[in-house]
């Protein structure tokens, strides 16, 4: 199972226009690939912005979806950044 982390940061005065693009993405997102995805923002800093996926389990399936919708956040000109974790608790990566 994959973790997904995307963030970024916005501009306060598109708040309602992102969180409107945002919102529609994450519809689109757990109807095409199951995945209910949660949209938060940093504590100490509103204009840093992550949506967050967990327990993604066809990896495949879900980036394919992810890159079909990135254009819905381009629109607006956010610059997301993905950071992907697995359970560590498991054992190293057969790559180290």
């Amino acid at each position: 199972m994959v973790h997904y982390y995307i963030y970024y940061r916005i501009d306060p005065a598109s708040l309602l226009q992102v969180t409107r693009a945002v919102g529609a993405m994450l519809e689109s997102m757990e109807r095409l690939t199951g995945v209910r995805g949660r949209w938060m923002r940093r504590r100490d800093d509103p204009t840093t912005c992550m949506e967050v996926y967990e327990g993604v389990v066809d990896e495949a399936v879900f980036e394919a979806a992810l890159a079909s919708l990135a254009a819905v956040t381009a629109a607006i000109g956010l610059e997301r950044h993905l950071e992907c974790f697995t359970d560590a608790s498991v054992g190293p990566p057969a790559s180290v």
